[in-house]
Formats: structure tokens, C-alpha cells, sequence
């Protein structure tokens, strides 16, 4: 019989994230569909989609479906059993709350902070959509996911295994990916590095790299499912006070 998890445990495998995101993904899908040209798309779901068209897989629903995919192959490859607590679930919610409440408390002293230092400043720690209402709101629970697939899922590993290769130590390399993913991030919302998004602005580039290594290190700690529902739920709730 298999041995029962813990809820740290169980909530970091990757089925458990699959199974807590998979909601939210269908809901902006299915809201960017509804809304058509209307929707606010986040900038890394372009990008991945941009990435797919240039590589020949341009199908809509590919996205999606890849993102299920890499998922369900890493909890296969774990050789982990095919179950899921609704009770781990549910800690889930509490936990990727407790999370992003922290991130807007610590944005909103930040944001005090830097207007005390340079008053001129109206810097607000904002989600990367931009918009009104519904679409708004949609473009936000596209940006929870698909930043967390490319910025966390992808480029970590894939920077920290590259510095595994010539010899780093593992903690190091997980340093190494974790700083460069959060720079990628914080950079992916100017128009200076991607021709899209805001003008390049020194307070808000280094709270966003801030956030970066927090949503890096819930990844690395606790698993994607809550690094992805907390963000989430950090860009609707900074969305709705900006409001």
C-alpha cells in the first residue's frame, strides 16, 4: 500500500498542480474565446503562441493542451500514484492566499516607500494587463498561468540544468535560475526590451524582479501549482484594488 503523503508533499507534485490550475486555465481560455477581439491576452501567452507558430504548431488550442501535457508527463515520469485530495486542495486556496495577500502588503509599502523617496513618482505595483472589467479580469488568470509555465516551469530548470553541466552545485544553479527567470520577468513588461508594454521605469523594474524571485522560490519550494494560483490571485486582487 502506497505510503500517505503529507500536504507539503502533496501539494508540490505536479498532478496536484494540474488539477488546481486546470480551472483556471479553462476559464481564461474559454473567456478569451468569449470575448474575442476583446480579450486581453498577458504578454507570455503571445509569446508561447508566437513560439508555436514559428516552429509550424500554430493550432489555437495547442497552448493549453501542451502546458496539460508537460504536467501529466512530469508526475508521470515521478511514477507517483494517479490520486488527488480534495482536502490538499482546499489548502491550497488557503496557502496561494496567504501568499499573495504578503506580495500586495509588501507591493503597497513598497509603493509608499518610493513615493516618500521620490514624490514625483506614482508607481503602483501593477498586474502586466491592461484593460477594464471583464477582460481585465480574463487577461489575469492568463497571466498566473502562462508566466508561471514560461518564467518558472521552462526557464528554470532549463537554466539551472544548463549550470549543472559545467559543474555548479545544485543549490547554485536553482540561485542561478531562479535570478535570471525574475529578470526575464521583471523585463518582459517594458517596451524597452519587447516592444510591447510600459516604458522602462527603475522602481517598478525592481518590484517586479522582487516578485519574480518570490514566485521563483514558491516554484522551487512548493511546487507550481501554488507559485501559478498565487500569482493569480496577487494580479486579481491588485486588479481589483486598482479598480
Amino acid at each position: 500500500m502506497p505510503q500517505e503523503l503529507g500536504y507539503f508533499e502533496d501539494s508540490a507534485r505536479p498532478l496536484t498542480s494540474f488539477v488546481y490550475v486546470i480551472p483556471v486555465l479553462v476559464a481564461y481560455e474559454a473567456g478569451v474565446c468569449c470575448l474575442g477581439p476583446t480579450a486581453m491576452r498577458n504578454g507570455a501567452d503571445v509569446w508561447l503562441r508566437h513560439l508555436l507558430d514559428q516552429t509550424g504548431f500554430g493550432q489555437y488550442f495547442l497552448l493549453p493542451v501542451l502546458t496539460c501535457g508537460l504536467l501529466l508527463a512530469w508526475h508521470h515520469v515521478q511514477r507517483e500514484r494517479w490520486q488527488v485530495s480534495s482536502d490538499t486542495l482546499l489548502k491550497m486556496a488557503t496557502e496561494t492566499t496567504a501568499f499573495a495577500l504578503a506580495l500586495v502588503g509588501f507591493g503597497f509599502l513598497y509603493m509608499r516607500i518610493m513615493h516618500q523617496l521620490q514624490p514625483a513618482a506614482a508607481f503602483a505595483p501593477a498586474s502586466p494587463v491592461t484593460g477594464g472589467g471583464l477582460s481585465q479580469s480574463v487577461g489575469y488568470l492568463g497571466a498566473g498561468v502562462y508566466e508561471e509555465v514560461l518564467f518558472r516551469l521552462l526557464v528554470i530548470p532549463t537554466v539551472a540544468r544548463g549550470l549543472q553541466t559545467v559543474g555548479e552545485s545544485k543549490a547554485i544553479s536553482l540561485v542561478g535560475g531562479a535570478t535570471i527567470s525574475s529578470l526575464l520577468f521583471a523585463a518582459a513588461h517594458y517596451q524597452i526590451f519587447t516592444g510591447v508594454g510600459e516604458p522602462f521605469d527603475v522602481t517598478s523594474f525592481l518590484f517586479r524582479f522582487f516578485a519574480g524571485i518570490v514566485f521563483a522560490s514558491i516554484f522551487i519550494f512548493r511546487g507550481f501549482g501554488i507559485a501559478a494560483g498565487s500569482h493569480t490571485l496577487y494580479d486579481l486582487i491588485v486588479g481589483a484594488i486598482s479598480a
